[in-house]
């Protein structure tokens, strides 16, 4: 008996069976980005603003996004390696305890006015950054290829939570900063220490059975010489489809490098016109929003309409975004907000269809180490974007800045169609196949 076109392949309460444990593992990855959400935003909220302050230059302010970001890079590689060797419980777990120090670093680093010890700290604090997008590799490694995106988009929706809060109590942990005697701008910092904290206490204690490590006992199990191995049933086995991790990799390079560019220098830009921070906050908390929520829509759409039409998607969404930064107001709170919305759904719907490209393309035996490179590029994208960012508004203007992000998020759209392949509908399993059903018979 064959599952219907488009929907993971069922036989006698297969789908049933999957469900308990691939359920808990969602909850705890739900659990443990609800935490880190807030320790993501506080780089994203206040890291520019905290460089400006303590260089004195609005050409450099872009350094702590790069900076972070390219710790980031360095994270994702040891991590994903960690995950490949051990795991995804031990890897992300200690990925969030990194993050956690190098927030307190930060903190120390502005009470201090260390710069040396800032830039250190910030490179730090990306590795539980990076941690925070990789576990999104973690709530698919058991799922089959049609439900994939949903999968993807469940663990980021649950960062919304703690990715808006964060911004949002800007002025409330600022005043528990100043009142322990420590800079406004360290309090996010001090609620991202919390945060990743807990999130690694979450990962490390309850993130069992480890997906990565289930999914290969599963694969093991998997009887016929030949056939498609337990978690992919989008490529043989042993093999990797190149173009769709070409394509899914070059997605998500692009939507962070327009992303980051554009989201670094849009605090700068408000507080250089009059905006006070609380205004900046509210900005970047809707943003950052619209960075996440969005995710069970797009997982969906993913899944249903196929993977490049959604990465196609997102090119154009991000040159709206940034065609509407370009000629927005500098005093309209309200035209900016609707721009820096806009650049969050884009990144969204590139993220997660780039993330299901990615996935769909390599077989589980290398996986975890695959995707972990390819969050360095991301990664990379985002310290070149943060880095130039700067610079572009200090030697142009925000909407110089905004405009050229635009031109190059057009390029996303012709990346997206480079891969051939139709992936709307992955090829069905029969119940022959099924690893669940294998294991259970």
């Amino acid at each position: 008996m064959s599952a219907r076109p488009g929907r993971p392949a069922t036989h006698h309460g297969t789908e049933a069976r999957e469900a308990p444990e691939q359920k808990r593992i969602l909850t705890v990855l739900v659990i443990s980005q609800v935490l880190s959400g807030a320790g993501l935003a506080a780089g994203i909220t206040v890291g520019a603003l905290l460089a400006e302050e303590m260089l004195g230059s609005t050409g450099l302010a872009g350094v702590p996004s790069a900076l972070f970001t390219a710790g980031g890079a360095l994270g994702a590689v040891a991590v994903g390696r960690l995950c490949q060797r051990w795991g995804r419980r031990p890897g992300l777990s200690l990925g969030y305890v990194i993050g956690a120090v190098g927030s307190l670093g930060v903190v120390a680093a502005a009470v201090a006015d260390n710069v040396p010890l800032l830039f250190l700290s910030l490179l730090v604090y990306g590795a539980g950054t990076s941690t925070s997008l990789l576990a999104r590799y973690a709530g698919a490694d058991l799922a089959s290829p049609a439900r994939r995106g949903r999968a993807v988009s469940t663990v980021l929706f649950a960062t919304t939570l703690g990715a808006v809060v964060g911004p949002v109590l800007v002025s409330a942990t600022g005043d528990v900063a100043h009142a322990w005697g420590m800079p406004r701008l360290t309090g996010p910092f001090l609620l991202a220490v919390a945060a990743f904290t807990a999130a690694a206490v979450a990962i490390g204690a309850f993130l069992r059975p480890d997906p990565l490590l289930l999914a290969r006992e599963l694969a093991e199990a998997a009887p016929a010489p030949g056939s498609q191995d337990a978690g992919d049933t989008t490529v043989p086995a042993g093999r990797t489809d190149t173009r769709g991790l070409v394509t899914g990799t070059a997605v998500m390079v692009l939507t962070q490098l327009v992303m980051i560019a554009i989201m670094t220098m849009t605090p700068v830009h408000m507080r250089a016109h009059g905006h006070d921070t609380q205004a900046a906050g509210l900005v970047i908390a809707l943003h950052v929003g619209a960075m996440f929520l969005p995710s069970p829509l797009t997982g969906l759409l993913v899944d249903r309409f196929g993977r490049q039409r959604i990465a196609a998607a997102s090119g154009l969404i991000l040159l709206c975004a940034g065609v509407l930064a370009a000629v927005a107001p500098p005093h309209s709170t309200a035209t900016l907000a609707a721009a820096l919305v806009l650049l969050g759904v884009g990144w969204n719907f590139g993220l997660i269809s780039g993330t299901a490209l990615v996935t769909d393309a390599v077989p589980l035996d290398r996986r975890a180490g695959v995707q972990g490179l390819v969050d360095v590029g991301i990664a990379l994208a985002g310290a070149t974007g943060g880095m130039a960012s700067g610079a572009v508004v200090a030697a142009g203007s925000f909407p110089v800045l905004a405009a050229g992000g635009a031109v190059l998020a057009l390029a996303i759209v012709p990346v997206a169609a480079l891969s051939a392949r139709d992936r709307r509908t992955p090829p069905e399993r029969s119940p022959r196949n099924t690893p669940i059903n294998q294991v259970n018979r």
